[in-house]
């Protein structure tokens, strides 16, 4: 009886997340296997012809897709910089300095995911419009001289990201540093150190986790991001998201999509493997200086 009290006991908790390991094997990592199999086959106008062919992967080590690869790589990292610049100093005032304010403040950052992303897009896109609300009021108040040009440019694209994504960056961070020991702040202050130094060397630090994960949860999404460059950007600029909505929907290579979706999957993982490495590398470095 105590044998079977102790099995039950210590297999419970992955009875528990057995629901959660099959959604995930059916919604998640059977998709990944379906797009990597229909990837190596050749598709004909009538269908699929199963014949494996690697011809979609080499497809891709053109220049015109490495650029493409690059630049969407460039608007992701410049996304999440953005959101990190703006949503750090938002998470910290609201963790440390919100009050009684702390849940209306973050339901205001909710907010507007609530209602659809192309209603959120659009609202940018008659904002950012040369006879939109923006460039009028700026003009009126004497901030411009002329039409402000903002609408298709990458401008408008950043734009965009950044007020879409930017809740993914300020809410993890907010949870870190809302778990802080304030009495670290108090002895730091004891200590002569002023804001600055407190900020650099004991809410940064301690904050990392929130960081990465909100640049995790920021970068992966705006690297394969249609909608808002398609709407913002107009036609002149061309990223991963666009390319693979083209193959799918536009020339019905299915075998092209699933090539590169795959493709945009593997080089995420490895830009943040070397971004791992890259920062492990400059703790080593920097605490080696350090000593």
């Amino acid at each position: 009886m105590n044998i079977v009290r102790r099995i039950v006991k210590e297999e419970f908790p992955l009875f528990l997340a057995s629901p959660t390991i099959v959604w995930q094997f059916l919604f998640l990592y059977l998709p990944l296997l379906v797009m990597i199999f229909f990837s190596f086959l050749s598709a004909t106008e009538e269908g699929f012809r199963f014949s494996i062919t690697l011809q979609h992967y080499f497809r891709i080590l053109k220049p015109v897709y490495l650029q493409i690869i690059i630049n969407s790589f460039l608007l992701a990292l410049s996304t999440s910089v953005l959101c990190l610049f703006i949503g750090f100093p938002i998470a910290y005032f609201i963790s440390l300095k919100g009050g009684i304010w702390k849940m209306i403040l973050l339901i205001l950052i909710i907010l507007p995911s609530w209602s659809n992303l192309i209603v959120q897009i659009y609202a940018w896109f008659f904002l950012l419009d040369p006879n939109g609300l923006l460039s009028p009021l700026l003009r009126y108040i004497g901030v411009i001289s002329k039409p402000l040009h903002i609408l298709n440019t990458i401008y408008a694209i950043l734009i965009g990201m950044v007020y879409v994504f930017l809740p993914f960056m300020i809410l993890p961070i907010y949870a870190v540093l809302s778990k802080m020991d304030k009495k670290l702040l108090e002895a730091s202050a004891d200590l002569g150190a002023n804001r600055f130094n407190t900020l650099r060397r004991i809410v940064f630090p301690l904050s990392l986790p929130g960081i990465y994960t909100g640049f995790l949860l920021v970068f992966i999404p705006a690297f394969g991001e249609y909608a808002i460059p398609s709407l913002l950007g107009g036609s002149k600029y061309v990223f991963w998201g666009n390319v693979i909505v083209d193959k799918f929907l536009v020339v019905r290579d299915w075998s092209s999509g699933f090539a590169l979706a795959w493709s945009g999957i593997v080089f995420v993982i490895l830009a943040l493997l070397m971004l791992n490495v890259f920062s492990f590398l400059y703790k080593k470095l920097f605490s080696t200086f350090k000593d």
